[in-house]
């Protein structure tokens, strides 16, 4: 699979962020999805990565990194269900995570939902380690709040 920095303003990625968005929505109510949209993810301080299959150019997953001058947020992080297993979050995570230190970036954050044990536990297996809220986040019961620093 290839990984690769892309728009996200092209139709295959709309259909995979809506696709993500049906999933949030199915379990957390509107109020509790902090959800990017299209027009926020192609502002100059994120960073857009797409896996794609490389016989056919589908895409199977995306991820952004917001990058600050405190922290890059780790934001719509979704591989596709037919793709999971083969390491491709994984690869997505570091990519940005590489991408943002090369700007500068030492200290990553995320939100995600406590109803997502695959995804706690890929994070904590990255070395995210759970925190209280940050940014504009409230403290919420259907937040987990997670912290990396690189060494």
């Amino acid at each position: 699979m290839q990984v690769t920095f892309e728009t996200p303003d092209q139709p295959d990625v709309h259909a995979l962020i809506a696709e993500l968005d049906d999933y949030l929505y199915s379990l957390y109510p509107p109020e509790n999805v902090y959800a990017l949209d299209i027009a926020s993810l192609l502002a100059p301080n994120v960073v857009f990565a797409v896996a794609r299959d490389p016989s056919s150019g589908s895409a199977l997953g995306c991820a952004a990194v917001v990058v600050t001058p405190e922290y890059g947020e780790i934001k719509r992080m979704y591989v596709r269900p037919a793709a999971r297993g083969k390491g491709l979050a994984r690869r997505l995570i570091s990519t940005l995570e590489e991408a943002a230190a090369a700007r500068g970036c030492s200290v990553f954050m995320l939100e995600t939902g406590p109803t997502m044990p695959e995804a706690l536990a890929l994070y904590e297996r990255m070395g995210y380690r759970h925190r209280g809220a940050f940014g504009d986040y409230p403290e919420d019961p259907l937040s987990v709040f997670m912290q990396k620093e690189l060494a």
